[in-house]
């Protein structure tokens, strides 16, 4: 089933919907960012759980906000564009009872499944929630828990109830829990398939009977599963995806397993890796087979690698494209376009406007900036191109420099193709050089220069003969007269 393939609720009419409740305060995060926000691998915890339902084929995402309302609302919207996500406002936190409450205005009249997601389980996957939705259909349930079985002990996760019969019959939270129900260890992920109608109604009917005083939203499982309704359970195939961040110290560890399956994934579809453990790919970076990345590459943003490059070691790459057969070491670029088979670095610096056409080298200590340079160009070494367009084929001597910025506005450079820039020219901007032209070593070019033409700007060279030793018996005689003034200082001051 795809993202653009709704999903059918099976035992009811009408495609899924979902609510994502992230309206808590999460004081445990020490944040004044909500917690909903904080990035996991380049992207907001939430922008991952509704990715994943979008991946599962639902068709209404219902985002029951709280505390600073306004700033996931903002975030969510400059995201995805107004009006495709909806929301419902939590003004009193109440519990998780009561906030999927706040979501029935709105999907009162849906007679299809509604699924309940927590909004701070990132690594929550769209086959996850799709088999939650096969297995619920199946069921013909009124619920469907997504449930998972840890290894050690359960914790502050609240635990799974089932009868003799191995049936589901209600979810048990942790502090409100026997003895002999914490050792059980299959818990509640706090992921469920409802029926639209069976939930609602149980949500009318929740009671604060518990040691916190609040609605909790498994009580609804239990009101259903005493009301005759088939409440299913899916085992999550793995505990990782519904893992959940509480904490800085939580959320780093989600990161490094997500990072883990960015990895992986791009592993098993032909990217070498030369270091997973040195290597950081954020979730919506796109690389080619046969690309290599060496140790401590970095790659995020918007960033889209070709087919068969080396990228790294030590590369830095934020929101940039990069064709095939790129090499690109030691190095950083922000926002930039490299074509195919071209070479950067080591030590150059690609800033936000730069494109590169195919066959390009950048090498050492080179920064570029809002500038296009044409298939072919070299700049080797030691060089600053700000606001240029550089033609095919030109090379760019080492130290040379378009001063491009008057302490106010930005000017323009135009060199043209097969032009040979000296080493340490100095290019005031605006300026235009032709194609086929040539400009001296250490010139100041401030005026333009004529396709075919050759520049020489500098003052001519003089040679004096005999000034070094000119200047050795000047100092020479100077230290003489100093000494000889000091020591008729002393004789006056003996007498």
């Amino acid at each position: 089933m795809s993202a653009e393939t709704p999903a059918k609720s099976g035992n009811n009419e009408g495609f899924a919907a979902a609510i994502v409740l992230a309206a808590g305060k999460s004081t445990r995060m020490r944040s004044k960012l909500p917690k909903a926000l904080h990035p996991v691998c380049g992207r907001p915890i939430l922008v991952h759980i509704l990715d994943a339902l979008a991946e599962a084929g639902v068709t209404r995402r219902i985002i029951v906000v709280g505390h600073e309302s306004e700033k996931v609302r903002q975030a969510l919207d400059n995201h995805y564009g107004a009006g495709i996500l909806e929301y419902a406002e939590q003004t009193v936190q109440n519990g998780t009872g009561h906030a999927a409450q706040m979501a029935e205005p709105l999907l009162g009249g849906h007679d299809g499944t509604v699924l309940v997601v927590p909004g701070d389980a990132p690594l929550l996957t769209g086959d996850t929630l799709r088999q939650l939705l096969r297995t619920h259909s199946s069921k013909n349930a009124g619920a469907t828990l997504l449930t998972a079985v840890l290894s050690q002990d359960a914790g502050s996760y609240g635990r799974v109830l089932r009868g003799t019969d191995g049936a589901v019959t209600g979810i048990v939270e942790a502090r409100d829990a026997t003895p002999e129900q914490r050792g059980v260890r299959e818990i509640n992920t706090s992921v469920y398939a409802f029926s639209g109608p069976s939930l609602f109604r149980a949500l009318r009917d929740l009671r604060p009977n518990n040691a916190q005083g609040e609605l909790y939203l498994t009580d609804v499982v239990r009101l259903l599963h005493e009301a005759g309704e088939i409440v299913a359970a899916e085992v999550a195939p793995d505990p990782e995806v519904v893992l959940g961040v509480n904490t800085r110290v939580e959320l780093a560890e989600i990161a490094a397993r997500m990072r883990l399956r960015i990895l992986q994934r791009l592993m098993l579809s032909g990217v070498t890796i030369a270091d997973p453990a040195t290597t950081y790919v954020e979730a919506g970076v796109e690389i080619g087979q046969d690309t290599t990345l060496l140790p401590n590459t970095h790659l995020s943003g918007a960033t889209r690698i070709g087919e068969d490059c080396r990228i790294g070691p030590n590369a830095i790459v934020t929101d940039t494209i990069i064709g095939d057969r790129v090499q690109f070491r030691v190095s950083l670029a922000d926002g930039a376009v490299i074509g195919d088979d071209s070479k950067v670095g080591p030590f150059s610096h690609l800033r936000p406007g730069t494109t590169l056409e195919p066959r390009v080298r950048v090498g050492n200590f080179v920064e570029i900036k809002a500038s296009a340079l044409a298939e072919g160009v070299a700049v080797g070494h030691l060089a600053y191109l700000g606001d240029a367009v550089v033609g095919a084929r030109t090379n760019v001597g080492a130290g040379t420099i378009t001063c491009n910025y008057d302490g106010q506005r930005k000017h323009p450079t135009q060199i043209g193709s097969d032009t040979f820039i000296g080493t340490s020219t100095t290019l005031v901007a605006p300026v235009t050089i032709g194609d086929e032209a040539f400009t001296a070593a250490g010139s100041v070019i401030t005026n333009p220069v004529p396709s075919g033409a050759f520049a020489i700007a500098r003052e001519r060279q003089t040679v004096k003969e005999g000034w070094v030793r000119a200047r050795r018996e000047k100092f020479a005689r100077m230290a003489s007269e100093t000494a000889a003034q000091a020591e008729k200082g002393e004789g006056l001051n003996t007498q």
